[in-house]
């Protein structure tokens, strides 16, 4: 092992040994911080970046050292994904160590380890930055915020959050979140009639990708304001109680205007927002104005008809011609240029 780190290509900095009969599978290992996640493959021997099974890891003692969480346990998935993000190269040698002889594990004891053991995965996936992992076979480990915890960014100021002015896009259990949140709403406006159409940079998504906007952290809607009291849990909402329909959503009045939000949860306010819309002489128009450049008034006849439109993995109705609707919103190739939500505060 010390021959092959010593005499390795100059990328080397690991060399791994199986413990026991069973040979490491040799893994790649793709780190993509922007959008949280980590993506291992099957890897090819002498560019592997991590390695499945029991092994032994040799790497010197200045590189351990220099690594931001050298002892983080479990240690050799702390020390895999650190090395990846710093291009090392890892090496598995042919030979193996002799595995120990150990009493057999109660099971009681054996599901203590595995406890501890998912509890330190979650913590050290947490202070890398880490909230998806994706696996060889194609399953995934998620580590992020779900319907009984906060959602993963604290209150959004200047329309840019938090992660944006670290340098990353919106965290994959967010986005999952928000698309749960966005087909149940529409699934519930489509049961009750009410007439809805996809908003703002949600349509932006739509058209741009398909789907919501990777750096984007919540989801619009536009409703016709006279059908609010078709949904039961819009008209309550409107009477000013918030109320948690059967699946666990959170339908309420918005504090800050006439508007509706229906949250993931009570304790994750990921959330969709509602915006009464009615005609007046041909143009719709609204009650509440937040000052976003977007939020203008628009003629009705991009809604007669409305049309179906692919959105974050199921079908939203959407203007009769996105592409002007977007471009009255947002200004001419607001499709083919994207931009941060408040590009003097961040820019792409």
């Amino acid at each position: 092992m010390r021959d092959a780190l010593e005499q390795g290509p100059g990328d080397t900095r690991l060399v791994a040994a199986a413990v026991g009969s069973v040979p490491l599978r040799c893994l790649e290992l793709r780190l993509e911080p922007r959008v949280w996640t980590a993506r291992y493959g099957t890897g090819a021997p002498g560019v592997c970046r991590a390695v499945e099974g029991t092994a032994v890891l040799l790497l010197r003692t200045r590189d351990l050292f220099a690594l931001p969480f050298p002892l983080a346990r479990p240690v050799p998935t702390a020390i895999f994904v650190q090395a990846a993000l710093r291009g090392w190269g890892l090496r598995v040698v042919p030979g193996a160590f002799p595995a120990s002889r150990r009493p057999p594990v109660s099971p009681h004891n054996h599901w203590k380890a595995e406890n501890l053991a998912e509890s330190r995965r979650r913590r050290l996936m947490r202070d890398l930055g880490i909230k998806r992992e994706v696996l060889a076979d194609g399953q995934e480990r998620w580590y992020g915020c779900g319907k009984e915890t906060a959602r993963c960014f604290g209150t959004v100021h200047a329309r840019t959050p938090q992660y944006l002015l670290a340098g990353r896009w919106t965290p994959p259990c967010c986005l999952r979140a928000l698309r749960e949140t966005a087909r149940h709403v529409v699934g519930a406006l489509e049961a009750t009639g009410v007439r809805y159409w996809l908003e703002g940079g949600s349509l932006l998504g739509a058209a741009r990708l398909g789907d919501i906007i990777p750096w984007d952290y919540d989801v619009d809607l536009g409703i016709y304001q006279e059908d609010v009291g078709k949904c039961r849990w819009l008209a309550a909402a409107a009477a000013g109680e918030p109320v948690e329909d059967a699946e666990g959503f959170l339908w309420e009045k918005a504090a800050e205007g006439d508007f509706y939000r229906v949250h993931y949860s009570r304790s994750n306010r990921l959330h969709v927002d509602l915006w009464p819309f009615y005609p007046r002489g041909g143009v719709m128009t609204k009650d509440t104005w937040l000052g976003h450049p977007q939020d203008v008034e628009f003629p009705e006849s991009f809604l007669q008809p409305r049309v179906p439109m692919a959105f974050a993995g199921f079908t939203a109705m959407a203007p009769n011609n996105a592409r002007a609707f977007l471009e009255l919103k947002f200004g001419p190739g607001a499709i083919e240029n994207p931009e941060y939500p408040n590009p003097d505060v961040k820019r792409l």
